[in-house]
């Protein structure tokens, strides 16, 4: 049976680790980065996050293409973790690509999945409108992406201040 959460919270909120915390009782760990290396200042975040997890977990780098990964991995042993849904948006409007046909495939991948999946979003919409069109269609589209995860997740948990805030909890 698939089990689904979603952790959502702001920049330097917590969720990573959280989402992390959750996965700690697995001894199988799959850790599915979107992250692309773009500069200095990004990779030391990247490393950061790899030092944090040491060397419990597998890591996949799949910037663009969580279907076939997802589908690839059969997290049915094992616990899956997607960080971050927010870089992975990025990726695709960089790409080009149609988000609401890739967050369609999305969700049908992870409702036949069969397993633990821990996915990690941002939650952007709690500031102010961005000034340029761009990072308004970002931001737009970030909040569909995160309504619709959040329609296929079990479990929907909002972090703030390093402190969890449950949403939804649907019992599997």
């Amino acid at each position: 049976m698939t089990h689904i959460s979603l952790i959502l919270g702001g920049a330097r909120s917590g969720k990573s680790q959280y989402a992390e915390q959750l996965a700690a009782p697995y001894s199988q760990k799959i850790y599915l980065a979107t992250a692309q290396n773009g500069d200095l200042e990004f990779d030391k975040r990247i490393k950061i996050h790899q030092n944090r997890r040491a060397n419990e977990w597998q890591t996949i780098e799949s910037p663009l293409d969580l279907v076939t990964t997802i589908s690839l991995t059969k997290p049915n042993d094992s616990i899956l973790l997607i960080d971050c849904m927010t870089l992975w948006l990025t990726n695709l409007m960089f790409a080009k690509k149609d988000i609401t046909q890739e967050t369609q495939k999305l969700c049908l991948a992870l409702s036949q999945s069969n397993g633990h999946i821990i996915m990690v979003s941002n939650e952007v919409g709690l500031s102010i409108v961005p000034e340029n069109a761009l990072a308004r269609k970002f931001r737009d589209e970030q909040g569909l992406l995160n309504q619709t995860l959040a329609k296929v997740a079990q479990k929907v948990i909002f972090i703030a201040a390093g402190l969890p805030l449950i949403l939804k909890n649907e019992q599997t």
